[in-house]
């Protein structure tokens, strides 16, 4: 039968609904490892491939192998720790997140998904389960970007979007390359990087946002990832005295962003549920309080699960900058600089997490992801899916980031029972 063929059956194989994950064992990990680049507000900073981190790869490499795992580490530092199956030479189902955090983080934002993966294999070894084949643990390396840019860099590399050299070039604004942190860290490792076929790969993640929580549920199904498209928008008029030149023969860079940033935020209120549209950054030029802008920059962000959707978004921006423009005499330009196409979840392990979260009688509800995540590179790749749990009040990115046990411990036995599932678990 063949890998696909295989996959496809997954959601046909019976879920092992004796399994359960030791919550008290899971929340105790995760609050160690928040130690580790803990921040007076209660947070975290542990920058990516820095001396905390490296504290952190090697706590978790060491409660891997004490779960009897094996670790493999490839050219860009992602960690592998593998619990055999038992054909050793089957497609693995490989589950896991990231353990570097923004410079003022939580405390489950990544690592959550990494510990409930661990914790997943520890739950299989407390059963006495062995499964048809291997599971891989996997910390992927730089998932923030906060140091290197971009973001993802490491899965990125794994499922080929970028290729090795790109990625061990990155340089942080010291000038310090990835090559040169992952030496100096001691994970310079010597696997190839991907190139190897995945079962089925599952990321559990905090959802970040406030979806879930208003809605009164416990796990979010998500479906896909939000595809997103980044603009750089410059306005040019005249500077002119802000006393002396009459409304009516401004032409203020100024005040035509402002119309076109609302024109922005009405285009995402047309999209919704799903669509996302922001200005981020803007800068006017002289910047004087006296001065009528001559020249405004600024960005535009749009983010939607669905590619016409993203196209239509595009036209109507660039008819109403073109528009807007004209009528105050003003020359525009606008410049598309990101293009990241919506990524669908495999409707095969999308089913599976809905089953699992069905099986344990949770709270569940269909999800989009407004952010990118690493299993957004891996679904190019391999059958993938994730499963969200709710955050307080929605933050995330934030020192304040909160979970609760309860949670945590829901979403690692939906976690379980996929992984299981997709292995081929069977009692030893």
């Amino acid at each position: 039968m063949s890998e696909s063929t295989t996959m496809s059956a997954t959601r046909r194989v019976p879920l092992r609904t004796d399994l359960r994950v030791d919550g008290a064992r899971l929340w105790a990990s995760l609050e160690r490892m928040a130690e580790i680049g803990a921040t007076p507000r209660g947070g975290v900073c542990r920058l990516a491939l820095s001396e905390l981190d490296r504290e952190g790869r090697d706590l978790f490499v060491q409660w891997a192998r004490d779960a009897g795992c094996t670790i493999r580490i490839d050219q860009m530092g992602n960690i592998f720790a593998r619990r055999p199956g038992r054909d050793p030479d089957a497609a693995p189902v490989l589950s896991g997140s990231h353990a570097d955090t923004q410079p003022t983080g939580g405390r489950y934002d990544g690592i959550y998904g990494v510990l409930g993966a661990l914790e997943a294999v520890r739950a299989l070894n407390d059963a006495q389960v062995v499964t048809q084949r291997p599971i891989d643990v996997v910390v992927w390396t730089n998932e923030e970007g906060s140091r290197f840019a971009p973001a993802m860099i490491a899965s990125g590399v794994f499922a080929g979007a970028y290729p090795l050299e790109y990625g061990l070039s990155r340089t942080d604004t010291a000038g310090t390359t990835i090559a040169d942190a992952l030496t100096q860290i001691g994970y310079n490792g010597t696997e190839p990087v991907g190139g190897y076929p995945i079962h089925a790969a599952y990321e559990l993640h905090i959802e970040q946002g406030a979806i879930l929580e208003r809605a009164g549920k416990t796990i979010g199904v998500v479906t896909a990832g939000q595809g997103q498209r980044w603009y750089e928008v410059t306005l040019t008029g005249i500077d002119a005295h802000a006393g002396t030149t009459p409304m009516d023969l401004r032409r203020d860079a100024l005040a035509g962003a402002a119309e076109i940033i609302g024109l922005v935020e009405s285009l995402g209120q047309g999209a919704a549920p799903n669509g996302r549209a922001t200005v981020g950054m803007i800068n006017a030029h002289p910047n004087s309080r006296n001065t009528v802008p001559g020249r405004c920059f600024f960005t535009v962000e749009f983010r939607h699960p669905e590619s016409d959707t993203l196209a239509k978004l595009d036209a109507a921006l660039r008819e109403g900058v073109t528009a807007i423009a004209a009528k105050r005499g003003l020359t525009a330009h606008v410049e598309a600089i990101f293009d990241y196409a919506p990524v669908p979840f495999a409707p095969e392990c999308v089913g599976t997490v809905r089953s699992a979260a069905h099986t344990l009688g949770l709270p569940a509800m269909d999800i989009v992801s407004g952010a990118g995540h690493d299993a957004c590179h891996l679904a190019r790749i391999a059958p993938t899916g994730m499963i969200f749990i709710p955050c307080i009040d929605g933050l995330s990115h934030n020192e304040a980031e909160a979970i609760t046990p309860q949670w945590a411990e829901a979403g690692a036995n939906v976690l379980l029972q996929a992984i299981a599932a997709s292995a081929g678990a069977d009692e030893l």
